[in-house]
C-alpha cells in the first residue's frame, strides 16, 4: 500500500509538471503531443461568406488511371487576407448543420459544422505574399477515402473558424474501390490474411480475393466484411468531430500455402450486375516452414504514426519521424520479410479518417509483406472501458479501429495478445493495456507462449509490447525511480529468465535504447556486440522512434544501458541458421546502421541452466 501511495503521490507531481507544458515528462502519461486536427474549434464555425472570395479545385474527377493517390490544385481568393486563414479539405464534400447532433439548450446556438476536416493548410502556405495579395494557389495530395471532397476557406484561425469561401466538389473515378491491402500471419504458418477496405457492403457486391502461383492458376477465396458505426466509439473525439464512415473492412485468408514462395494477388468484389471491381495486382512470399534453415529477416518498431506529403500544417510537426521510416522500409523491402508495429500505430486520437492515411502510406510495405501490429495506448485507453490505464489516450476510438482496420492471430481481437511463428523465430507479443500481472488472463497466455517454443527447431525466442514493461532510462521512468513502466517487470522477469526470451522488445518511450542481458537490474554478460554460449540474460530494447516526436533520456544513465540514441529509427534481425543472428539498429534518416550486436550458440547453449531457468533435478539414476 505504501508503494501504490507514493507512486500516486509521484503520478500527481508529474502531472503538474505536464499541465506546464513541460512535454518531455508527460509524453507517457498522456500521450505525447495533440492531435492537430483537434486544434480547430470547429463547433464554433460562424458563416462569413464573402462575395468576392473564392476556392477552386481541380481536377474534377480523379484516378481515371485506376490512381489511388492524387494530387489536387486548389487556387484561393480573399479580399481581406491574414496570416491565420486556412483552408480545410473535407470529405464528404457536404457540410451543414445537417449533420450535426440536436442540440439540448435552447441558449445554445446550434453549430454550422460539425465534422473535422481530414486535413489542412495555412492559406499563405509556400507564399508569404497572400497576406498582400489575398491570393495562392495550394496543392493537396489526396487518396481515395469512399466520398468526395471540397476546400473551404477559413478566417479567424483555428480557435475561431470563420466560413468565407467553398470550393466545387471533386471525387475519386470509383470512390468505393478496394484499395490499401494489409497483409498478417494467420494462425498457422501455412496461412495469409488479406485484409482491405472498400466502399462497398455484403447487400452491394461479393468481397474475394483471387490469388495464385505466378504464371499458375488462379483461385479464390471469399473474404468477411466487418465495420463498425458511431456508437461503437466509447467517446470524443471519435463519437463526435472525429468521426468519418470507415467503409468496409474485408478480411480473406489464404490456405495451404507452399513455404517461401511467392505468390500474386488482388481483391475483387462481384456486382450484383454480375460485373466485377479489381484492385491492382500485388504479390507476396508466403512464411517458411516452422523451423526452416534459410536467411530470415525481421523489422520491429513501435510509435510511428503518420505524417502528409504534401506539407499539411496538421501533421508537419506531429510525427516528424513517420516518413522517413516509412521510405526506408519501402527502400530496403527486397531484403525484409515481416514487420512488427508494436503499439501506437496512427495517433489518430479519434480522428477515424487518419486511419486510411495510414493504410495508404504503409500500403507499399503491408501490400507486399505481414505488417504485424500490437495495441499502444493511443489504440486502446479510455476511461471506463475495461482498460488497465485510464487514461483518454485513445480518444474514445477504445481499441475499435485497431482491432478491426488490422488482422492479428488473437483468439479475441479485443485482447491483443497473440503468438506467431515465422521459421526460426518464435514471437510472443503482449497487450500492455490490459493486465499482465501474474494471475492475470494474459499472464497465463504469456507463460503458455514461451513455453511452447520448442527452440531446437525456433532457437530465437522474441517477446514484444507497447509500454516498457523491461528496462528504459526515459525521463519520466527515472522520476519514477525503477526505469520500467510501474509494475512492469516484476511479475514477467521470472518469465523471460525461465524460458530464457533472447530479446525483449518495447516502444511507447520514443528514442532507441538497448541494454546488456539482465536479469533482475544485473547484467549477466560484460560483452557489448557479440553474445556466444549459454542464454544467461534478456536483452532488452526500446525501439520506439519510429516517428512521433522523441523522448527525452534520464539524466542518470544506469550501468545496464549500453547503447542509447535520441533519435528516429527502427531494429532489424537477420537470423541466418539456427546458431547465428545479427541485430541492427538504423537511423530513420539515412538507412545506416549506427548500433549492432551478434549471437552464436548452439542448441546445447539453449539448454543449459542458469539462475531461475531450470527446475530441480532428481539424484534418483
Amino acid at each position: 500500500m505504501e508503494g501504490d501511495f507514493q507512486w500516486l503521490k509521484l503520478l500527481k507531481i508529474v502531472s503538474f509538471l505536464c499541465f506546464a507544458h513541460l512535454s518531455s515528462v508527460c509524453g507517457h502519461i498522456h500521450g505525447f503531443g495533440e492531435q492537430p486536427l483537434s486544434q480547430i474549434d470547429i463547433y464554433k464555425t460562424s458563416l462569413a461568406l464573402h462575395d468576392s472570395a473564392s476556392a477552386k479545385a481541380s481536377p474534377l474527377i480523379l484516378g481515371l488511371k485506376n490512381e489511388d493517390t492524387q494530387w489536387v490544385t486548389v487556387d484561393i481568393v480573399h479580399p481581406e487576407p491574414s496570416p491565420d486563414d486556412w483552408v480545410g479539405v473535407f470529405s464528404p464534400a457536404k457540410f451543414n448543420s445537417s449533420t450535426c447532433p440536436p442540440i439540448n439548450d435552447p441558449k445554445e446556438q446550434n453549430p454550422y459544422i460539425c465534422s473535422a476536416p481530414i486535413k489542412y493548410k495555412y492559406a499563405n502556405h509556400s507564399n508569404s505574399a497572400y497576406t498582400k495579395t489575398g491570393q495562392n494557389t495550394l496543392k493537396f495530395q489526396l487518396i481515395n477515402q469512399r466520398a468526395d471532397f471540397s476546400f473551404a476557406l477559413f478566417s479567424g484561425g483555428l480557435s475561431n473558424p470563420k466560413l468565407v469561401a467553398v470550393s466545387n466538389s471533386i471525387t475519386f473515378a470509383n470512390p468505393k474501390a478496394p484499395l490499401y491491402p494489409r497483409l498478417a500471419q494467420g494462425k498457422s504458418w501455412d496461412e495469409m490474411a488479406i485484409t482491405w477496405t472498400s466502399g462497398y457492403n455484403i447487400d452491394e457486391a461479393v468481397p474475394f480475393v483471387d490469388w495464385g502461383l505466378k504464371g499458375g492458376t488462379p483461385e479464390r477465396s471469399p473474404a468477411g466484411t466487418l465495420t463498425f458505426h458511431q456508437n461503437s466509439m466509447c467517446g470524443s473525439p471519435a463519437r463526435t468531430v472525429g468521426w468519418r464512415d470507415p467503409g468496409f473492412i474485408h478480411t480473406s485468408f489464404l490456405k495451404n500455402l507452399w513455404p517461401n514462395t511467392r505468390y500474386s494477388y488482388r481483391m475483387g468484389h462481384i456486382l450484383s450486375n454480375g460485373s466485377y471491381v479489381w484492385s491492382k495486382m500485388y504479390s507476396f512470399k508466403s512464411s517458411p516452414y516452422p523451423g526452416q534453415d534459410s536467411l530470415q529477416r525481421v523489422i520491429i518498431f513501435g510509435d510511428m504514426g503518420k505524417a502528409e506529403r504534401d506539407g499539411s500544417n496538421e501533421y508537419s510537426d506531429y510525427q516528424p519521424g513517420s516518413l522517413n521510416t516509412t521510405d526506408r522500409l519501402i527502400e530496403d523491402l527486397n531484403n525484409i520479410d515481416i514487420v512488427f508495429h508494436i503499439g501506437d500505430i496512427t495517433y489518430s486520437n479519434g480522428y477515424i479518417s487518419q486511419w486510411d492515411q495510414f493504410t495508404a502510406q504503409v500500403e507499399p510495405i503491408s501490400s507486399t509483406v505481414p505488417y504485424m501490429i500490437a495495441s499502444g495506448n493511443h489504440e486502446r485507453d479510455w476511461p471506463n472501458t475495461g482498460s488497465f490505464y485510464d487514461t483518454t489516450d485513445s480518444g474514445g476510438e477504445c481499441g475499435v479501429l485497431a482491432e478491426t482496420m488490422f488482422y492479428v492471430p488473437a483468439e479475441n481481437r479485443a485482447k491483443f495478445w497473440y503468438s506467431t511463428d515465422y521459421g526460426m523465430f518464435h514471437f510472443c507479443i503482449a497487450d500492455t493495456e490490459h493486465d499482465w500481472r501474474e494471475g492475470s488472463e494474459q499472464y497465463r497466455f504469456i507463460e503458455q507462449c514461451l513455453a511452447s517454443a520448442d527452440r531446437q527447431k525456433q532457437p530465437w525466442l522474441i517477446f514484444a509490447a507497447h509500454r516498457v514493461l523491461g528496462y528504459s532510462s526515459d525521463y519520466w521512468y527515472g522520476l519514477e525511480g525503477s526505469f520500467e513502466e510501474p509494475m512492469g517487470r516484476e511479475s514477467l522477469q521470472r518469465l523471460w529468465q525461465k524460458y530464457k526470451v533472447d530479446i525483449a522488445f518495447f516502444g511507447h518511450v520514443h528514442n532507441y535504447e538497448r541494454t546488456c542481458p539482465i536479469y533482475q537490474n544485473q547484467c549477466v554478460n560484460t560483452e557489448r556486440n557479440h553474445y556466444s554460449g549459454t542464454v544467461n540474460g534478456t536483452i532488452h530494447v526500446v525501439a520506439g522512434g519510429g516517428g512521433s516526436h522523441l523522448s527525452k533520456f534520464s539524466e542518470v544513465t544506469p550501468s545496464w544501458s549500453l547503447y542509447k540514441d535520441y533519435d528516429f529509427g527502427f531494429v532489424k534481425l537477420t537470423a541466418f541458421n539456427h546458431s547465428s543472428m545479427l541485430f541492427e539498429y538504423k537511423k530513420s534518416s539515412d538507412g545506416k546502421v549506427y548500433d549492432s550486436f551478434t549471437i552464436s550458440r548452439d542448441y546445447r547453449d539453449v539448454l543449459a541452466c542458469v539462475h531461475d531457468s531450470c527446475a530441480e533435478t532428481t539424484l534418483a539414476s
